[in-house]
This record gives C-alpha cells, structure tokens and sequence, in this order.
C-alpha cells in the first residue's frame, strides 16, 4: 500500500496548474477527496447558484439511520458450512457511525486455520472444483453474479454498516463493481490456454497452464468486498482453492457473499474464510506450509500546485473541504462517513496535529466532527513541505496536504523520492506536459483528466514498494498458475 502521484496541468483560467496526489491507502473519504480536485477545476467555471446545488452545508444529525439489513452470519466458513471457532472465542464488530457492537464474530485462530487449509486441500486434491470443465466454473461464477444483484441492496447496507462509507457508494458502484467483476472472471475461466512451441529437433511441446493449488489471502478494511472480488475471481476462475481472511475490522460482508456463492453451486471447502487478527489468523495463513501461495488501495493526499496559482487553488481546496457533507453514511447526500475504528481515529488526529506542529497552515478541519462515533473534519494543510510526517507518511484519513511548486523536473523528482507508486493521475489540458508526465512518474496506474476508475480489465498495483503483481484484468490470472512445460520425443514427424 504506498503512494504515487496525481497531476493536473490546466490551461485556461488557472494559467499553468500542476496538481500531485500522494497515493497512500484509500478510505471512502480519500476516495472523495481524489474526485474532490476535478471538481475544484469545474468550480471555477460554475455559478454560485450551480455549486450551492450541488453541496449542501447541513450539519450532520446524531440520530443515526436503522440498517436495513440483518445480520446472518458471524462464523467462520470451512469446509462449506459455518462453524465456531475452535478456542470458541469470538471478538466485537463495531458499527464506526457510534461505537456500538454490531456483532460477535467468530475469532479463529491457528487451529482454524490448519481446519481451513485441509479442507482447502482436500477440496483441490480429490474434489471436483479443478477437475470440473471450464465453462461450468464459468456458470458458477455467473451465477453468483446474478445473486449478488437481486441482494445488491443487503450487501451494500451491511458493507456500509461496517465499514462506514456512504451507502450509496456501496449501493450504486462497489456492489455492482463486485458483481461485475465476477462475470468479467467468469468470461475468463474458459478461455485460459496454454500454448505449443517449436523446439529444435523431432520434439512436441506444450507450455500448460495449471492452477496453484491452495491460495491464501488477507484482505483489508477499506474495501472488504471490493478486495474480497478481486482476491477470489480470478483465484476461482483458475481452478485454485482458497483460505482468505478478512479484516478484523469488517468481516460481515464476505461471509454474507460467500453463503450466495455456494448456492450458486461452489463445491465445499473451494472458499474457506477466517475471521481474526493478523497476528494469530493472519501470520498463520502466510506461514502454513501447506498454502501454495500467501498473500490496495490509492488515494491521493500530497497535493503539488505551481506557484503561480497556488493561492488560489488554496482557497478553493478549503472552501470545498468546508462544504463536504459529513455524517450518517446512510443518509442521502452524505459525502464522508466515520473513520474505521477508534484506533484509526486517534491515528488520524495524530498526524493533523503532526502537521500543525511541523508548521504547516491548517486551512479547513482539524478535529473531530461532531460529539459520538469516529468521525474527522475533512481537513486541508497548505504550506506544507516535503519533510513533514504529513507529507512523507500514509495517513489513511480525509486530510490533504497542499504543497507547492515551479516547474514539471522538480515536481516529477519529488513525486519520485517516495517509496511507494502505487497510482497517479495527470489533470491537464497540455498534451505535452501530459505526454511527459505519464511516462516519468513511478507508479502502477496513471489516471488522465480522471481518478480512481477501476474497471475489471483494467490492472492494478504499484511499482517499488506499493505491492508484487497486479489485480484486476488478465495479468491478476498470472498470479494464480503455474506453468509446465511438457516434452514428447517425435519419432518419424510429418513435420515440425
């Protein structure tokens, strides 16, 4: 998980724009502080009256909407049903709205973990999932697709629970970029091939294709099903079976999908799914002996602006911060929802207070939003330089770090100097600068004149230490087989 960068260089009535985005772990509220910077260039050309429309100042309300979803399943998945964990123990899932437990989760441990990789193992050693054709895997996939779209609705709503980001982001894109993902996999499954070679002398040769066999898998907080999608499709697609743990901090949704992918028809012990903690469940599955294969996120935070309109864009930085609807996510309108936890939250306000102690301007925000839960004040710092911890560190909340700048080689060598490259993006009218641009900064995708757009074929991951490999497209099937390569002595070939 790590940073990249996002420029924009606007021609027009801001002259000579450059704006970079630190990409460093992506919440909801980041994500919305990413689309938050085009719609800062449409400002300038909106009215008063247009802008008024489209963001409403009204407070957040304490009294907090009733999810319209109940909780079904709070074991753990092995073998194809659902069980306790094997200490027995369980841990609190909290709702980040008030603090209040939303449920008790079963909390594996290693014992379930070995549970889960045995019947992970059976399950590809003698079960039909590897050995079933192609195009009925396919079926399966597809038809979980379908399921997921007549329960759109409760998954969102108990993504949203969980997790905090505004429902109608679950609703009306995460959800139905899951569904679509799975149907992008499904299409996949079927049209996985390998190839014959020529060889020098009387030799047939084939380079097959084949899956790994058990897969572990540790998805994180930010986007539980949307990782829970990326993870698991193409790990089906090619025949592997899985053991996957979920983030302690939501693993509702997960459970709910993965009850509708075994009735689609998913053979026992396929997906097998621990809930726990990284230490115990985590490290168990990354360490197992018996896993084939151990086991994201971009949102921009460094924001560069040339000298020239630095000012400006300041400004209007902070009046939209100012305007940001913040409160209920399952309330329409609501643009920032709570943080995860409560540790998140401290961590958060650790770094704003990290910023106003390096010197750094406090524009908009600071605190936290209201008096129960854990929401944060979307919060801009200008002034802000290089060395600062702001700057230099993921700080996984809605604050936006504006630093400035005065031509593309020195802002190019300072996007690079960080460690991470995970996305970036250009905004610009300057097909040169772009041209430039796109080609010299390190990172895994670059976003043009848009940001954070994930489609099913499009690849993602990061250069240096933003990640290995890529989800997403057909390169995420690379990470999931193995490749032999088979030898047959020819003897009087017609030909070659």
């Amino acid at each position: 998980m790590g940073a990249g960068a996002t420029v924009h260089v606007e021609e027009g009535p801001l002259d000579f724009a450059v704006i970079l985005l630190d990409v460093a772990g992506a919440t909801a509220d980041h994500h919305h502080i990413a689309k938050t910077l085009r719609m800062l260039m449409d400002q300038s050309r909106a009215s008063a009256s247009e802008i008024l429309r489209r963001f409403s100042t009204a407070p957040a309300v304490e009294e907090h909407i009733t999810p319209p979803v109940d909780v079904q399943h709070t074991q753990l998945l092995i073998n194809g049903q659902f069980v306790d964990a094997a200490s027995g123990m369980t841990f609190p899932t909290l709702d980040p709205r008030t603090g209040d437990v939303i449920a008790h989760v079963a909390e594996g441990d290693a014992e379930d973990v070995n549970r889960a990789v045995a019947a992970a193992r059976k399950a590809f050693d003698e079960g039909p999932w590897p050995r079933m054709t192609a195009y009925e895997r396919s079926r399966i996939l597809l038809r979980f697709a379908d399921l997921m779209e007549t329960h759109n609705d409760e998954i969102a709503a108990l993504e949203t629970w969980d997790n905090g980001k505004p429902y109608e982001q679950s609703a009306n894109i995460e959800v139905p970029m899951v569904t679509r993902l799975m149907r992008y996999y499904a299409g996949w499954a079927d049209k996985i091939h390998g190839l014959v070679v020529p060889a020098d002398g009387p030799h047939h040769v084939q380079v097959l294709h084949e899956p790994i066999g058990v897969v572990g898998q540790i998805i994180p907080w930010n986007f539980p099903l949307l990782m829970f999608g990326w993870k698991i499709g193409p790990a089906l697609a090619c025949g592997n079976t899985i053991v996957l743990k979920t983030a302690e901090q939501t693993p509702l949704s997960a459970l709910y999908v993965s009850k509708l992918l075994h009735e689609a028809g998913l053979p026992e012990g396929v997906l097998n799914i621990i809930s726990g903690f990284g230490p115990t469940a985590g490290a168990a599955i990354a360490s197992h002996m018996e896993v084939d294969k151990g086991q994201c996120c971009s949102a921009g935070s460094r924001t560069f602006v040339h000298e020239r309109v630095y000012d400006e864009f300041v400004e209007k930085a902070k009046a939209r911060a100012l305007k940001r609807v913040v409160g209920d996510p399952f309330k329409h309108g609501v643009e920032q929802g709570p943080q995860i936890d409560e540790e998140q939250f401290g961590k958060i306000l650790g770094y704003i207070k990290s910023g106003i102690d390096s010197g750094a301007t406090l524009q908009a925000g600071g605190d936290r939003f209201g008096s129960k839960g854990y929401f944060i004040q979307p919060t801009v710092f200008s002034d802000v330089k290089d060395e600062m911890k702001i700057a230099q560190e993921e700080i996984f909340g809605p604050v936006q770090s504006i630093l400035k700048f005065s031509d593309l080689n020195e802002v190019i060598r300072r996007a690079n100097a960080s460690p991470y490259g995970l996305a970036a993006g250009i905004f610009s009218n300057n097909m040169d600068a772009v041209n430039t641009l796109m080609r010299a900064l390190k990172a895994g995708s670059v976003f043009v004149n848009c940001f954070d757009v994930f489609d099913a074929a499009i690849p993602f991951g990061g250069y240096k230490m933003s990640g290995h490999g890529r989800d997403k497209g057909i390169h995420s099937l690379k990470n999931y087989l193995q490749i032999k390569a088979v030898v047959t002595a020819l003897k009087n070939p017609a030909w070659l």
